[in-house]
């Protein structure tokens, strides 16, 4: 289900040519600031990326605005389209690009609802099939809760910036 707020949304967008015969279903999404010719943020080689944040779903504008209004260059944004079946084959050809980068997950649910404890491990074996110098993926977002959502909109907004910040730090 797509949340209404990307529903107007400026960067949740397709273009025409992305929607017209001979395209394809793809299991991952790249960073809009290395596929996008007039984006603000102009990311470092391949070599010189510190992280990659790999995330699903309306997280990853909140992590693109967060890092661009930041200044920060050298985090690459992956999206996963597919959590299952796990796209293994797709994410070793990616990641493999940024071999001595940090991994990490990020999501918007809590630690304890969201995909995180499928994907760490699987993640944690592509990193290992890769020789990633980092083997583990870290997680950020919302620590373990019994609630989905906290139901304060101020609540809210304070966990979000919390768990941007820790992304992105």
């Amino acid at each position: 289900m797509t949340p209404k707020s990307l529903l107007r949304h400026k960067r949740a967008v397709s273009r025409l040519d992305e929607l017209a015969n001979g395209t394809s279903f793809h299991r991952l999404l790249w960073d809009d600031a290395q596929s996008l010719p007039n984006e603000k943020i102009k990311l470092v080689a391949d070599d010189k990326i510190r992280r990659v944040i790999m995330c699903t779903g309306k997280v990853y504008y909140d992590l693109y605005e967060e890092r661009e209004k930041r200044g920060i260059n050298d985090v690459y944004l992956l999206r996963m389209e597919q959590l299952y079946p796990f796209p293994a084959r797709a994410l070793i050809q990616e990641l493999s690009r940024f071999a001595q980068a940090e991994m990490e997950w990020c999501q918007e649910e809590p630690k304890n609802m969201g995909a995180w404890s499928f994907i760490e491990p699987n993640l944690s074996w592509v990193l290992e099939h890769i020789d990633a110098k980092h083997k583990r993926p870290r997680y950020a977002g919302r620590p373990s809760s019994a609630a989905t959502a906290t139901g304060l909109m101020s609540k809210h907004t304070r966990e979000l910036k919390a768990f941007l910040d820790e992304a992105l730090s």
